[in-house]
């Protein structure tokens, strides 16, 4: 994806942001896109390097403007986050992360992730949890932290769970790109 059309993504999840905390209309998509393939994308919110929000999805609904427009504004609302939402006071310091995915890839060998490439996606049944790939070196993480860590941190499972066969586990890699990448 050339920097022209991050900078157009980016743009777009700055004005879904601001119109939903500030009770304003989101932005209509343009219909000038190029056809961009994605399997899914992430937003994140981040204001003065702390997290304010994280939402994404393996299963867009459109194309990737409609996705980043959608996850844009669900990411003001981020469950963990519920007693404290965006406000309109940290706009000017929130800065905006776009990580578009590739599409999963079931593993038998989960410890053949590499950190910082790979986000892993567990599931068992019902329960699932999802990392991205810079979580495992922002929290200084090994491979088997970093799946242990999504099966009992935000699946529900165990934290051995990502060793058992009736657990999936799912490699993809991202394109990530943020405001402030590109200079200007």
């Amino acid at each position: 994806m050339d920097e022209a059309i991050k900078r157009r993504l980016l743009a777009l999840a700055r004005q879904s942001v601001e119109g939903e905390v500030q009770g304003a209309a989101v932005p209509p998509i343009e219909p000038d896109w190029p056809e961009l393939v994605h399997a899914g994308a992430f937003v994140t919110l981040r204001a003065n390097r702390q997290l304010r929000g994280c939402i994404g999805t393996f299963s867009p609904r459109g194309a990737l403007p409609q996705t980043i427009r959608e996850m844009a504004c669900e990411a003001c609302h981020d469950p963990r986050f519920v007693t404290c939402p965006v406000r309109w006071d940290e706009l000017p310091d929130l800065r905006i992360e776009i990580s578009v995915l590739s599409p999963l890839e079931r593993t038998h060998d989960p410890c053949s992730l590499k950190i910082g490439w790979h986000g892993i996606y567990i599931r068992r049944g019902h329960q699932i949890g999802c990392f991205l790939p810079q979580v495992a070196i922002e929290m200084r993480w090994d491979v088997e932290t970093f799946l242990s860590q999504c099966c009992s941190g935000k699946a529900g499972l165990p934290s051995y769970a990502w060793q058992d066969r009736d657990t999936e586990v799912y490699l993809f890699t991202t394109e990530g790109f943020c405001e402030g990448e590109f200079g200007g």
